[in-house]
């Protein structure tokens, strides 16, 4: 999964208790089809399972994390936080040109980053002052102007709550065909 930081969001977002499409979508703002793709190939690869619970209007359908899908989301969280530390060094130790060329070959990580409360904001917009660099130019702008939905707060990544959605009420019963993963549950 090295190359599809995307990915790491979706575990990361199941793991903080969205378990339906819509709630998984709403918090990664990943467009339908690339979801459904995400979901496809991360349930292909074992990393989660669609399993059928009892609810208190009937059963209901919940993605959860598999062990190895756990394992997957700690060792990414490893790497994240290693390149995160890095750039912080590098800028610590005032190597404008390698921290230039660390952030260009990092930039797709920024949203997982971003995503899973490594990545500090505020030293990030220091590092980008001290380039002369705009943020925009290393953040999607779907990221930078977040509407206050998605915690991208310095939690580590853990929704210490539950889900306040208060049962199934029949999220996700429209009838979308995206073509191969289950998304009505």
């Amino acid at each position: 999964m090295e190359e599809v930081p995307n990915d790491v969001m979706v575990l990361s977002a199941i793991q903080q208790g969205a378990k339906k499409f819509d709630k998984i979508k709403k918090k990664t703002k990943i467009d339908d089809v690339e979801l459904n793709a995400l979901l496809e190939r991360l349930e292909k690869n074992g990393f989660i399972n669609l399993v059928e619970k009892k609810g208190f209007f009937g059963p209901k359908k919940e993605l959860v994390l598999t062990e190895k899908g756990t394992k997957e989301l700690e060792e990414r969280r490893f790497e994240l936080q290693q390149h995160w530390d890095q750039m912080v060094t590098l800028w610590q130790n005032g190597d404008k040109e390698k921290l230039q060329q660390q952030m260009e070959n990092k930039k797709s990580m920024f949203p997982a980053m971003m995503f899973m409360g490594i990545m500090d904001m505020m030293m990030f917009s220091s590092m980008m002052s001290f380039m002369g660099l705009a943020m925009a130019s290393f953040i999607p702008d779907q990221y930078m102007y977040d509407s206050g939905s998605t915690d991208m707060g310095h939690d580590g990544g853990h929704d210490m709550g539950h889900d306040s959605s208060g049962g199934d009420f029949g999220h996700g019963d429209f009838n979308h065909d995206m073509g191969g993963f289950d998304v009505n549950f």
